[in-house]
C-alpha cells in the first residue's frame, strides 16, 4: 500500500452540522452606542462605494502577485500609489522594515489606525486572504479620512508586513510606530462572519541536541545519540498533550536527525510551535516543553540548546467588545450578521501578531466570510476563495465596516470612553517586550 489512509471525516461533518445549527440560532449582536451621526455615516458610505472598484482592483492585483514575508515591495508600492492618487502622503520603510508603510490624515485628537497586511504564503499565495485584508484596510482609511472635518481626530493606515511568522506588528510597535495610536482596527477573511473570534498566542522552540559521534556498528558504546534525545523529546511532548488545556496546541517537525545510519548522530533537532488561548498558559506551556527538553537530554547523556522565537512571539487576542459590537452593527447594514463568540468552535483558529497590539491598546480583529464553512485557512481552496467574487464582496463590505467603525470611534465620545474603560478593566496596557523576555525558560 503506497497511498495514505485518509482520516474518517465523520467528526468534521458532525461539527459542521452542529455549527450550522448554532449559527441559525445565534442572536444578532447589538451596540449600546450610536456611533457617528447619520449624516457622517452617509458620507462615509458614499466615499467607500466610489472607491470600491479601485479596492477590488488592488485585491486582485495582490492576489495575482503574491509576495512572502518581508519581501512585499510590489504590494507596498501598489498601496502607496493608490493612496497617492487620493492626495495622501505615504511613508514607506518605517519602523526599520522596508515594506512597512504609514499614511495619516488629520492633525490632532483621538487617533485610530486601520491595519493592512499583504504578505502571502510560500507556494500557495494568498491562502490566508491578506489581499482582502489589505484592500479593506485601504478602503477603511480612505472612507474615514473623508469625514475628519466632521468627526475630528486622526486616522492612519499602517501597512504591517510579515504577519505569516514574521511578527511585523511587534517589530513596528517596538520601533514606536504605534506610540500615539489610541485604537487599532482590522479584519480577517474566514469561513464565517464573526465579530470576535479567539486567536491563539504562539511561540517557537527549536530543541537542538548535541551528542557524541561514534561508529554505530563497531563502537556504539562510545557514542551518545542526539537523535535518541530528539525522539524522546518528541514522545515527551506527545505524552504532554493528554494534560493540556483544551485550547492549547503543540506541533513539531524534525529539522535534523543525522546523516548516515552507520554513524551515531552527534546533532539532532526538532522544531515546535506552541499555542495557547491565554498569555499565562502560553508561559506555562513553554516551561513544560523546556523541562521535557532537559529531561530528554539527561536521559540520553546529551546536551541541549533551546532556541526560542527567531521572530517575535505572538500573544492571543484581547478583544474590545464595545468596538466589536459597532463592527457587527455596521456589517448588518451590508446584509451580514457577524456572530458572537462561541458559535463557531474556538479551536478552529490560528495565531496572529495583532494579538501583540491588543495588549497595548484597544483592538478588533473580526472575521468576514469569503468561503464555504468547510474551507480552512492556509489551503488552496481558501486561496481560490480570496480571489473569488465572494472575496470581492468582502472587500466592499469590509472596507465600509472598517471605515464606519473607525468614524464611530472618532465621532462618538461615549463609545470612545466605553472602549478605553473596557480596556483598562481588562488589565490595561502591558509591557509586551518584557513579557516575552521574561518567558524564556532556562535550566534550573
Amino acid at each position: 500500500m503506497t497511498e495514505p489512509r485518509h482520516p474518517d471525516d465523520s467528526y468534521l461533518r458532525a461539527l459542521i452540522e452542529q455549527t450550522a445549527d448554532a449559527v441559525r440560532r445565534a442572536e444578532p449582536l447589538t451596540s449600546a452606542h450610536d456611533g457617528a451621526p447619520a449624516t457622517v455615516r452617509e458620507v462615509v458610505t458614499a466615499a467607500v462605494s466610489a472607491r470600491t472598484p479601485e479596492l477590488v482592483a488592488l485585491s486582485r492585483d495582490l492576489h495575482a502577485n503574491p509576495e512572502t514575508a518581508f519581501t512585499e515591495h510590489r504590494s507596498a508600492r501598489a498601496v502607496a500609489t493608490l493612496l497617492g492618487r487620493h492626495g495622501h502622503d505615504v511613508r514607506v520603510g518605517v519602523g526599520g522594515l522596508d515594506t512597512a508603510l504609514v499614511a495619516t490624515a488629520g492633525e490632532s485628537g483621538p487617533h485610530v489606525a486601520v491595519l493592512a497586511e499583504y504578505d502571502a504564503l510560500p507556494g500557495i499565495g494568498h491562502a490566508c486572504g491578506h489581499n482582502i485584508i489589505c484592500a479593506t484596510g485601504v478602503g477603511g482609511f480612505l472612507g474615514a479620512a473623508a469625514v475628519l472635518s466632521d468627526t475630528g481626530g486622526r486616522v492612519s493606515l499602517v501597512g504591517t508586513p510579515a504577519e505569516e511568522g514574521g511578527g511585523g506588528k511587534e517589530t513596528l510597535a517596538r520601533a514606536g510606530v504605534f506610540d500615539d495610536v489610541d485604537a487599532v482596527v482590522m479584519l480577517h477573511p474566514f469561513s464565517h462572519d464573526i465579530a470576535m473570534h479567539p486567536f491563539l498566542g504562539r511561540r517557537q522552540l527549536e530543541m537542538v541536541f548535541h551528542g557524541v559521534s561514534a561508529h554505530a556498528s563497531a563502537q556504539p558504546f562510545m557514542g551518545r545519540n542526539a537523535l535518541d534525545a530528539a525522539v524522546s523529546a518528541y514522545q515527551g511532548v506527545a505524552a504532554l498533550r493528554q494534560h493540556l488545556p483544551p485550547g492549547d496546541r503543540v506541533h513539531g517537525v524534525f529539522t535534523d536527525g543525522g546523516s548516515r545510519p552507520n554513524v551515531v548522530p552527534d546533532r539532532a533537532a526538532v522544531l515546535f510551535y506552541l499555542r495557547s488561548m491565554r498569555p499565562e498558559t502560553l508561559r506555562d506551556l513553554a516551561d513544560r516543553l523546556a523541562a521535557i527538553a532537559h529531561g530528554a537530554a539527561e536521559l540520553t547523556g546529551c546536551g541541549v540548546e533551546l532556541r526560542w522565537d527567531p521572530q517575535p512571539p505572538y500573544l492571543p487576542i484581547r478583544f474590545n467588545q464595545a468596538l466589536s459590537r459597532r463592527w457587527a452593527v455596521n456589517q448588518q447594514q451590508c446584509g451580514r450578521r457577524p456572530l458572537p463568540p462561541g458559535v463557531v468552535p474556538d479551536f478552529l483558529t490560528g495565531s496572529t501578531d495583532l494579538g501583540n497590539l491588543s495588549y497595548r491598546m484597544p483592538a478588533i480583529h473580526p472575521m468576514i466570510a469569503i468561503s464555504e464553512p468547510t474551507a480552512a485557512l492556509h489551503t488552496v481552496e481558501f486561496a481560490e476563495a480570496a480571489g473569488s467574487e465572494a472575496g470581492e464582496r468582502a472587500v466592499a463590505d469590509g472596507a465600509l465596516g472598517l471605515a464606519l467603525t473607525a468614524v464611530d470611534y472618532l465621532g462618538d465620545e461615549r463609545l470612545r470612553t466605553a472602549v478605553h474603560e473596557e480596556f483598562t478593566e481588562a488589565g490595561g496596557p502591558w509591557d509586551v517586550p518584557n513579557f516575552f523576555a521574561d518567558a524564556n525558560p532556562q535550566p534550573q
